[in-house]
């Protein structure tokens, strides 16, 4: 199968898109073609993949990107078996002749609008029924696979769910430490900034450091950098998925900060699923799924959850795991216990080749290429792979069917 995937929005190396679904697709002995901004975003591609660069889609300039890649798709798409994007955008720019389409939808559009800067306050509630107007259309005229179970009663009819796990290693790499607590993922005023910043304040006089890992809004950068030059956190901006989870590997704690918005009330939070893969107690404000993964498990707890925008009880729930040695243990021994039984990516990895080998009509791949122990056939990026990958601009190396 020849698989066409386009992103205008996401980071290159999302981990859904590339880590995930992408090294699945490419596991199973699939040919990726993969639409992304790799360029704005410094990003090299893996040397398996067909690359094409677009322009990224940021704030309110959307055009530009939106224009590209439909150009893109357009030369693409005739030799594609399937079209799989990840932008409700992207809807925009859909050639009119192209495969077996299919929309992932990854978050709740039009719930995010309430939370998007870019968006002026007066439109977001009114632009809520336009996105779901489009969204109703969508599902009449292509396939769509969802992130979560709660995003099934936004569409009228059922459609499969691929939910955003994660690769959970046999054992952790580490036993949690004592010294640094993370937080994973994109940060953003809504994905609590300010109480990460708060929090890094509170815990330097304990000799515990807040580490910062992923992008941020353009709203929270400033914030960002000078708790780093105050010292109050350690930012290290985006980093690919992979590597980031061998820096949380050994923390104190995961935290996740989230606000009480409805974009989150329905969602998992990934960064808890990953904090708990790699044996990290988790520190949470009470989103309902959240709250019902770390302390409402018949396993036992693995989390500590505290109120909204509350760092001062983020602060305390930090030390209460350092100083209690059993308890950290026992929560970061529960959390993986937890993981590798409901969330381990490799038996998803399975479900969503096949379905996406299904809808386009090819035959199915060989079912070795999920190992039960998770380590891919291929394999991700290599650091060797990593050199002198191309990137196509408009034009891409001919397909390897």
């Amino acid at each position: 199968m020849h698989a066409l995937v386009a992103t205008v929005v996401h980071h290159p190396e999302d981990a859904r898109i590339l880590h995930r679904q992408i090294r699945a697709l490419l596991d199973a002995g699939h040919d990726v073609t993969y639409v992304a901004p790799f360029r704005e975003r410094g990003v090299t591609p893996w040397r398996e993949l067909t690359a094409v660069d677009v322009p990224r889609a940021a704030g309110r300039n959307r055009l530009k990107a939106l224009r590209a890649a439909r150009r893109a798709l357009a030369e693409h798409a005739p030799d594609a078996d399937l079209l799989l994007f990840h932008d409700p955008e992207l809807l925009l720019a859909l050639p009119r002749k192209r495969p077996v389409t299919v929309w992932d939808v990854h978050e709740d559009a039009a719930a995010a609008l309430l939370t998007k800067p870019w968006v002026p306050k007066p439109l977001r509630r009114p632009l809520a029924p336009i996105v779901r107007g489009f969204e109703r259309r969508a599902e009449r005229r292509m396939r769509l696979l969802l992130a979560e179970e709660g995003y099934r009663d936004r569409f009228r009819v059922a459609h499969p769910v691929v939910p955003n796990t994660t690769y959970v290693p046999e054992r952790p790499a580490r036993e949690p430490g004592r010294d640094r607590v993370v937080y994973l993922g994109q940060v953003s005023a809504a994905r609590g900034a300010r109480e990460l910043v708060e929090l890094g304040r509170l815990l330097r006089p304990h000799g515990v450091s807040v580490e910062v890992i992923g992008a941020a809004d353009p709203q929270v950068r400033t914030l960002l950098r000078e708790a780093q030059q105050e010292g109050a956190i350690r930012w290290y901006g985006f980093v690919p998925n992979d590597q980031a989870l061998r820096m949380v590997s050994g923390a104190l704690a995961g935290i996740c900060l989230l606000h009480d918005t409805p974009n989150y009330r329905h969602s998992v939070p990934t960064k808890v699923i990953e904090y708990m893969a790699h044996g990290l107690p988790v520190v949470t404000s009470p989103n309902p799924s959240a709250e019902a993964l770390v302390t409402g498990q018949p396993q036992g707890e693995c989390g500590i959850v505290v109120p909204f925008e509350d760092p001062s009880a983020a602060a305390g729930a930090v030390l209460r795991l350092r100083e209690d040695a059993a308890l950290r243990e026992r929560m970061a021994r529960t959390g993986h216990q937890i993981a590798r039984a409901r969330f381990h990516w490799p038996v998803q990895a399975a479900s969503f080749v096949r379905r996406l080998e299904e809808w386009a009509g090819v035959a199915p791949s060989a079912s070795d290429a999920f190992p039960p122990d998770g380590l891919p056939v291929q394999g991700g990026p290599d650091p060797a792979a990593l050199v002198g990958s191309p990137i196509a601009t408009g034009t891409a190396a001919p397909s390897r069917r």
